[in-house]
């Protein structure tokens, strides 16, 4: 790799670290988040905060109420 390889890479690394933390992970595969694989994203997500993001209060998140929250400032949005 030439240096400037090597310079770009440590720099998108240097990037991406903090912004992982903010990616909330569907580790189950269903389609929707629930409050621990917020939390992981989030870890100061509460009990009560994760009650206001689930507004259907089908006891999970999706995409819609997860974007939702971020735009209502009660998840942090990425960036």
């Amino acid at each position: 790799m030439t240096k400037i390889s090597l310079t770009a890479v440590a720099f998108a690394a240097l990037i991406a670290a903090p912004l992982a933390a903010q990616v909330a992970v569907d580790a189950d595969g269903n389609g929707s988040f629930s409050l621990e694989e917020l939390q992981a994203a989030f870890p100061d997500l509460s009990a009560e905060a994760f009650a206001q993001i689930d507004t259907n209060e089908d006891g999970s998140a999706d995409l819609v109420e997860v974007q939702a929250a971020k735009e209502a400032g009660i998840l942090p949005a990425a960036g």
